[in-house]
């Protein structure tokens, strides 16, 4: 996760208009979502607002590091994980 904030933060403008920032957004979406449903269970999940495409890195940071002290078992750090590969592959970034 650190690695594709990272690469976000170095990417053209061009490229996080491209859609790096709507995929890093989805990204940090879905991983709040999923503290949320833990944290919280049978509540409704708030959605992460879009804060801009410069703020992208900084959501799936804040995301990932609040889904990462709920997780309980390896398989959820597992299926974590590999939610931030795929993104960062379809992001290009």
């Amino acid at each position: 996760m650190d690695h594709f904030a990272d690469r976000l933060r170095a990417a053209s403008q061009s490229r996080l208009q491209r859609g790096a920032a709507a995929e890093a957004l989805a990204l940090a979406r879905e991983l709040v979502r999923r503290a949320q449903l833990i944290e919280e269970p049978g509540a409704l999940p708030r959605e992460m607002p879009d804060a801009g495409m410069f703020a992208a890195a900084d959501q799936i940071t804040v995301a990932a590091h609040d889904l990462a002290l709920v997780l309980t078992d390896e398989g959820q750090v597992e299926e974590a994980l590999e939610l931030v590969a795929q993104a960062q592959k379809r992001a290009g970034v």
